[in-house]
Parts: C-alpha cells; structure tokens; sequence
C-alpha cells in the first residue's frame, strides 16, 4: 500500500500541467504575433501591447488570490474545470472575432482562467498527493511551467508563420480539452459519504476589490514612470485591504498564513528568483543588441542555456526533496543560482556566448530551488487552505517578476558606448545577485527534514 501511494498519478499530473502551462504559454506567446497583428488590424502597436499584454498580466496579478480563495470554496477539481471553461471560452472568441475590442476582452477572459487554473492546479497537487512524492510533483509542475513560458515565443513564430496569427488562440483548444478528459479519467474515487460542510460565509467581494485595486496600482505605477502616483495609491490602499480582510469572516487572504516559517520562506524565494529570472530575461537582449548588434534568434538561443538547464534540473530537485529534504536542496540551488548571477555580473562580455557559462548555473539554481521552495510553502498550510494559499504564492510569482522589470528600466538606458553598456549591465546583475543573496536566508526557513512515508495516510 504504501509503494502504490509513492506513485505519481501521472494522468492527474498532466492534465494539472497541460492546464497550468498554458498560462505562461499565452503570456509569452503572443510577444512575437503582435507586429503582425498591429499589420493587419492597423492598429497602434503600443496601444495594442497594452490591451494585449499589460491587460493580461493585470488581471493574472489581481485574480490571482480570489482565484485561489474560490477554488477553496468551491473544490479545486470544480475550480479547475471552472478556469478550464473560461480558457477555452476566450480562446475560441479571440479566434472567431479578430478586432481589437474582441481580442482584448478575450485575453482578459483567458488571464481570468489561467488565475483560476493554476492556484486550483497546485492545490491539486499538495492535495491529492501523500508527502512523500510532492517533491517530485512540484519538480515536473515547475518544469512544464518552465518550457512553456520559455518556449512560448518559439512555438508562437511557428503558429503565426504556418497558419497566420488567430492560430495562438486556437491552439489552446485541443490542449484544454485533451486536460479536461485526462483530469477526469484520472480523477481517484471520491469518499463514499461525507459530513456536512458547516454554513460558509459570503465569498469577501469587498476584500477581494481592495486587494485587486492596489495590486492594478503597484502594477501600474511599477511599469511606467508617470504612473508613479498610481503605486503610492495602490500602497496606500493596502491599508484598508489589511483591517478589512482582519476582520473578514472569511477573508481572501488569512494573514496567519505569515505566521508558517515554511510558506514564508518558500514565497519569498519564489518572489525573488522571479525577480532575478525576469529581470535576466529581458536585460540580456537589450545589452547584447547594443554591444554585439545581434538579434532575437541569436539571443534567445542564448537563453536557452537557462531555460533548459531549468527545466532539465526541476524534476532531480523535486526527487532531492523528497529524499533530503528542501532546505538543503534549496539552499544548494539559491547558492548556485547566486554564483551563476555574480558570475554574469564580474565577467567581462567579449562576445554573447560568454555569458553562456553563467547562464547554464543560474538555471541549474533556479530549477534546484523551485520545487523544494513550492512543496514547502504548500505543505506548510492546511489543506482547506490550499487554493489560497497557492493564489498568494503565484501573486508574489507576478509581483517578483514586474518589480524586476522596474529595477530593470531604471538602471538601463539607449547609449551605445561600449563602457556604458558593461557599467549598466554589471549594475543591473550585481542587483539580482544581491537579490539572490536574501533567498539564503529564506532557504533556512523551509524544514530540512524530508516527509515521512508513513504520514501518506494521515495527509489524504
């Protein structure tokens, strides 16, 4: 009994991913259709960008938490159908209805399910799963999560040059249905009766606003520069967000969830590997184009040093972590990610590829670090808080991400001089890396003991 409760439920496992991945996916992927797109709608390519892409983003950031918060409430396999149907309804319009007002009320339509679909996808996993294998779960989530949201670009160029740009949005299709029919087919039998579910409370609308306004507002006011009012209101509006959820009867987000060593390290490291990672993304583009005058494809193969060392690494720290335990695994991972940025940082750029050495250790950090960091963070909550508590952590995921850009647009300018170029790229790297140095001391926060075979039965 116990060797069959060590195994992965692999069906379950793929229709978590197949879904889940498509969030990244549609992030990434509709970067390289936008010109094409701005063509043949005539439209204004900034405008566009923002209606597209600033839209999707904003509404992942703000339904996020309440994503997960309905997935505890409704149940997360529901939940999970629920994002599933909203995914596939935005799709579908987005293809059928190719004008900009369509198009953009579609992508906000498909970030509202990818909200719903990954919270719900990782409450699944810390709980349908015994202790003892979540390692390896999370381990091939992060890396599912890693080739889409790497790959994404790629496989968008090859849709838009073989069938025309509508086809990003009718890909989706096929994958959520393919989902669907394996969460179902997957699905173990259900308790044959259970007790009644004690009266719940009101669904919290009101925390729910608060929290999404001053997220749109950090939001904002972190990506532009004239924006800056809009993130001091958004801090602001934090405030009354916190009495008011202290208060709630059943709030969007249990501030006691702060008071786990485990899920407050784990989140923390999850922000600011984000961070880092953004951050690296779209910093090395800009300094090779103006110091190699090289282009996308060149750069972008680059990065697959870090892309794929990461998703290569993800599932042999999952198994670390459940052999090990995540704090050694992790604090083994944030060490080799620090050196790997502090590497990018101290050598001089002759030539893109010299940053290939650095890039293949931060991804192997990154990969090391992610699953040890997620399963921790989860396995710290009770289970009737798991949505929640995966909404928060893919929150913080978003947050570490935009503040890496903001960090980004403030150190990087357009001069062309060689010795400006490598002073701002050092910069920028060494602040990643001294970003990266905090995540060791959140790494001593996870348990660094591995879960006990024996406690699969008590976690069902």
């Amino acid at each position: 009994m116990a060797e069959a409760s060590s195994r992965l439920p692999v069906r379950l496992l793929a229709a978590i991913a197949l879904s889940a991945g498509l969030a990244p996916l549609n992030s990434t992927m509709v970067a390289v259709a936008l010109p094409e797109m701005a063509r043949t709608l005539r439209a204004d390519s900034g405008a566009l960008r923002q209606a597209l892409v600033t839209s999707y983003l904003l509404t992942g950031i703000v339904l996020q938490s309440p994503g997960g918060k309905l997935g505890d409430r409704l149940g997360h396999r529901r939940a999970l159908g629920l994002g599933q149907l909203l995914l596939s309804v935005g799709a579908a319009l987005a293809y059928l209805l190719p004008v900009v007002p369509a198009l953009a009320a579609a992508r906000v339509l498909m970030a509202a399910g990818g909200a719903i679909v990954v919270p719900s996808a990782t409450a699944l996993l810390r709980t349908e799963l015994p202790p003892e294998v979540r390692g390896r779960a999370f381990g091939a989530f992060g890396a599912v999560m890693g080739v889409a949201a790497g790959t994404g670009p790629t496989i968008g160029a090859l849709l838009v040059g073989s069938f025309g740009w509508t086809s990003i949005f009718l890909a989706n299709v096929p994958v959520l249905l393919l989902s669907a029919g394996l969460a179902h087919v997957g699905a173990p039998p259900r308790p044959a009766a259970a007790a009644p579910a004690a009266p719940r409370a009101r669904f919290d609308v009101v925390g729910s606003a608060l929290l999404g306004g001053s997220l749109v507002g950090l939001a904002l006011g972190l990506e532009a520069a004239h924006l800056r009012w809009a993130a001091a209101l958004g801090a602001l509006g934090l405030v009354p967000f916190v009495l008011w959820e202290r208060r709630a009867a059943d709030p969007v987000v249990d501030f006691s969830l702060f008071r786990r060593r485990a899920f407050v390290g784990g989140s923390l490291i999850i922000a600011i590997q984000n961070f880092a990672l953004y951050a690296t993304m779209f910093e090395l583009p800009q300094v090779a184009g103006r110091l190699f005058h090289v282009g996308p494809r060149d750069v972008g193969t680059t990065l697959l040093a870090m892309m794929g060392t990461m998703v290569v690494v993800s599932p042999f720290a999952g198994r670390g972590s459940d052999r090990f335990g995540p704090r050694a695994v992790a604090l083994a991972g944030c060490s080799l990610a620090l050196a790997g940025m502090l590497l990018l940082a101290a050598r001089p750029l002759s030539a893109l590829s010299d940053a290939i050495p650095a890039l293949v250790m931060l991804g192997a950090g990154l990969g090391l670090t992610s699953a040890p960091s997620q399963s921790a963070a989860m396995s710290d909550v009770p289970r009737e808080k798991s949505g929640m508590a995966a909404g928060l952590t893919a929150t913080m995921r978003y947050v570490g991400g935009i503040a890496g850009l903001t960090v980004l647009g403030l150190v990087l300018t357009d001069r062309p001089e060689g010795d400006v170029v490598m002073r701002e790229h050092t910069m920028a790297t060494s602040i990643f890396g001294a970003a990266l140095l905090l995540t060791l001391g959140c790494a001593m926060l996870l348990p660094g003991r591995a879960a006990a075979p024996a406690a699969a039965a008590g976690s069902r």
